[in-house]
């Protein structure tokens, strides 16, 4: 079950919720967190997207990690971003992105907060 934008409990380990960073909504793993709108910002002043979704819809979005962020954005492009993957269930359950998200998550975080430069070299 994926804890989208919530704490994960680590009171097991010692650290306490209130210092714990978010779950990333793609690889299910405590990290920082950027927001992506389903709809990307890029194609909000086309008509096409002004007439059919009021502001609020627009700002929709899901949080998700940095190295998340980057494959949503490698694997497709705004237009098809904005019309295929409207919905955060459409995006998380497309395969290509589960694969990268697969990835994602056994990358280990360096201290800093990005991953160590050989795992990103392994990407599949």
């Amino acid at each position: 079950m994926r804890e989208e934008g919530r704490y994960r409990d680590f009171g097991i380990d010692g650290v306490r919720p209130e210092h714990a960073k978010k779950v990333c909504a793609g690889c299910c793993q405590p990290r920082q967190l950027t927001f992506h709108h389903l709809i990307p910002k890029k194609l909000h002043r086309r008509t096409h997207f002004r007439r059919r979704y009021s502001k609020a819809q627009l700002n929709v979005g899901i949080e998700v990690c940095r190295d998340c962020h980057k494959g949503i954005h490698r694997l497709y492009d705004e237009m098809t971003l904005a019309k295929q993957f409207g919905s955060p269930e459409q995006l998380l359950g497309d395969p290509a992105l589960q694969k990268h998200f697969a990835w994602v998550s056994k990358l280990r975080i360096s201290p800093l907060g990005s991953p160590p430069l050989i795992n990103r070299l392994h990407h599949p």
